[in-house]
């Protein structure tokens, strides 16, 4: 069974971000279930890659919004706005379909193709219009404009992802009424984007790096350590209102670490706070802390920071919304959703030696339900035999 799994940014080497951990769990369990995958999308400007033998390359791109420069981000604006196209996915027009096309036809014949997020398949799904398709929703990407709409601190920013959220809802519908199987993250995004049947969609439990095993003793720097891409707006409303609302409940000597690409401002604004920036090693940071303040506030999809910490058997501190997505919560995760409170679980959990669980049982589960998943969700959309099924 040959699939293309048509990407935005296509996996050049150890995963760094949520999404790309995302990727590599997806990609691994396609992998697992006898399907070859052909990978068609672009490579990160200025990485040195390692990119896989089965990729096809467009071109380099870093898509965030954040570093771009001025004429850069006006560029994609024009190109979103003169033909009808997302923001994020103008971004993806550095070739045209014709070239796309021609890309495509160098591979050979396929079965099928996988549209991963919306992103690559906003601006190019036509080139495949006619294939069967499976359709992996990372999030429910019109509720997340609208949250960073309802959050935009300009009327021109509140219009822009007005209507990414109006253009969002529109392709989410379309994707999903012409897949022939719907994998989401979480159960919550199924019933969000209309596809609870289990006859048309399946939630995929994802996992990460993988598990820490039996908890020993670690040396940490930090009272509390986070991580992530900031620059995504579902992502800056936690930190936002951790930073905000959260912190000043905290005593002033209570260290916290901050990694990842945070704007410059935010050290000025919160001095008692140490913002890091890139890190080598994501899960050494992490593990430098003495507990993992879990902070989503916005968004939709499965948080991997959870599963991560998870998987490593850290103590944590967790809202609702960092929990969607998850059956399981260990014994030293505490939930928290009013301020006050997770300031308080914060101190206690970081009060004495790590309490640290041994993640391999809860990493083993994830891995298994997720081959399941996408083994049913082959079979049901004609790309595997029935008897694989069991």
């Amino acid at each position: 069974m040959h699939l293309i799994f048509a990407t935005s940014m296509v996996p050049d080497g150890e995963p760094k971000s949520g999404y790309e951990i995302a990727n590599a769990a997806i990609l691994g369990a396609f992998a697992r279930a006898g399907c070859r995958i052909s990978i068609v999308g672009f490579a990160w400007e200025g990485r040195k890659s390692a990119l896989p033998e089965n990729a096809v390359v467009l071109g380099a791109l870093d898509p965030r919004t954040q570093g771009a420069g001025l004429s850069e981000k006006f560029r994609w604006l024009a190109t979103a706005f003169a033909s009808g196209l997302t923001f994020s996915s103008a971004k993806m027009r550095l070739v045209s379909q014709r070239e796309v096309q021609s890309a495509i036809e160098k591979l050979g014949p396929y079965d099928g193709v996988i549209f991963n997020s919306v992103q690559f398949a906003g601006a190019f799904r036509h080139v495949f219009d006619g294939q069967p398709s499976l359709y992996v929703a990372h999030n429910v990407e019109h509720l997340s404009a609208a949250q960073s709409a309802n959050a935009a601190r300009s009327p021109v920013e509140r219009f822009l992802f007005r209507r990414e959220a109006r253009l969002l809802r529109q392709l989410e519908n379309d994707m999903c009424s012409k897949a022939r199987f719907v994998y989401t993250l979480s159960q919550e995004d199924r019933l969000l984007l209309n596809i609870s049947d289990d006859e048309r969609s399946a939630v995929l439990p994802l996992v990460s790096h993988g598990p820490s095993g039996t908890p020993a003793p670690r040396d940490t720097v930090y009272d509390a350590t986070l991580i992530g891409t900031w620059s995504w707006a579902p992502n800056r409303i936690g930190l936002d209102w951790f930073l905000q609302e959260v912190v000043p409940h905290l005593p002033e000597d209570f260290a916290i670490a901050i990694a990842g690409d945070a704007p410059p401002s935010l050290q000025a604004a919160y001095p008692h706070v140490s913002f890091v920036g890139r890190v080598p090693d994501a899960i050494s940071f992490v593990r430098s802390g003495r507990v993992v303040p879990l902070i989503s506030r916005a968004g939709t999809g499965v948080q991997l920071k959870t599963i991560e910490t998870f998987e490593q058997g850290l103590p944590s501190v967790a809202t609702s919304s960092a929990l969607r997505g998850i059956s399981y919560k260990p014994e030293n995760c505490i939930l928290a959703d009013d301020p006050q409170d997770f300031a308080e679980a914060l101190v206690k959990s970081a009060a004495g030696a790590p309490r640290d669980a041994d993640g391999s049982a809860f990493h083993a589960a994830q891995r298994a339900a997720l081959d399941k998943a996408v083994l049913r969700g082959l079979v049901k959309a004609g790309f595997a035999p029935q008897r694989k099924a069991a």
